[in-house]
């Protein structure tokens, strides 16, 4: 099973948050105590990253089926779930596969669908990373994942998320890329029947506020709320206003 870190175990209100590629749990750690101690937080690592390099992450279906996992194991359902880039991928794969786990649905910087060209895309990624190392791809993480002023403001807070980047199993991050590029959730989007909140930055390159609205074009109870001047890790770059954002669903 997954590794997770649960806060808060007695409060009455469950909310799940799933990190983006290549990282892992500890990245919620500001984003999560903001959330306050009314609520149970549980944050786990991603199958194939983290604690469990060894999970199955060969797409987002079984990376969803190793969460739902978790929260069954320790008696949760009814959760307000929570996930950014891939985790926001993998948390509608859930809803659409446990929908008895999740009561709403929060989705921040993520796609259900990176288009036509998506196959090739990823593929160039993880032959990259394994003909060059992983290293060979963390500076383009840094401009895709934050402005220039962040970065500035906060050089720990990029070192830190590179340096969990750079720890990342070879065969698991190539195995993520394929299950990215392979994803097509667009035609099982309208069975969430949730409550889902969209976040999404102004200068997201990786999902831009396009892909937002193409997920809330499909699922019935959808808002989509942009952040100006935001790229791709919002939680991280702007924590109160996506929390803010996402009021309606917790």
């Amino acid at each position: 099973m997954i590794d997770a870190d649960i806060s808060h175990e007695d409060a009455e209100s469950t909310v799940v948050l799933l990190h983006s590629l290549a990282l892992d749990r500890t990245i919620w750690g500001d984003f999560a105590a903001r959330l306050g101690a009314d609520r149970c937080v549980i944050v786990p690592d991603l199958p194939g990253h983290g604690a469990d390099p060894q999970g199955d992450p060969t797409s987002v279906e079984t990376m969803a089926d190793g969460v739902a996992e978790l929260l069954r194991a320790n008696g949760r359902s009814g959760v307000t779930l929570i996930g950014m880039s891939l985790g926001g991928s993998v948390a509608q794969a859930l809803t659409i596969r446990h929908p008895d786990l999740v009561d709403a649905l929060g989705l921040i910087d993520t796609t259900g669908w990176y288009g036509p060209d998506a196959p090739t895309a990823w593929a160039q990624r993880a032959n990259q990373a394994k003909d060059q190392g992983i290293a060979s791809l963390a500076g383009f993480q840094l401009d895709r994942w934050f402005t220039p002023a962040f970065r500035e403001a906060h050089p720990q807070t990029g070192q830190r998320l590179l340096e969990i980047f750079g720890r990342n199993d070879l065969s698991s991050y190539v195995a993520s890329c394929t299950a990215l590029g392979a994803m097509d959730l667009r035609s099982r989007l309208p069975e969430i029947s949730v409550p889902v909140a969209i976040v999404v930055g102004e200068l997201d390159q990786a999902t831009p506020p396009d892909h937002a609205y193409a997920i809330a074009s499909l699922v019935p109870q959808a808002t989509v709320t942009v952040l100006p001047d935001c790229k791709h890790l919002s939680a991280i770059e702007r924590p109160d206003d996506v929390i803010a954002a996402l009021a309606g669903v917790l």
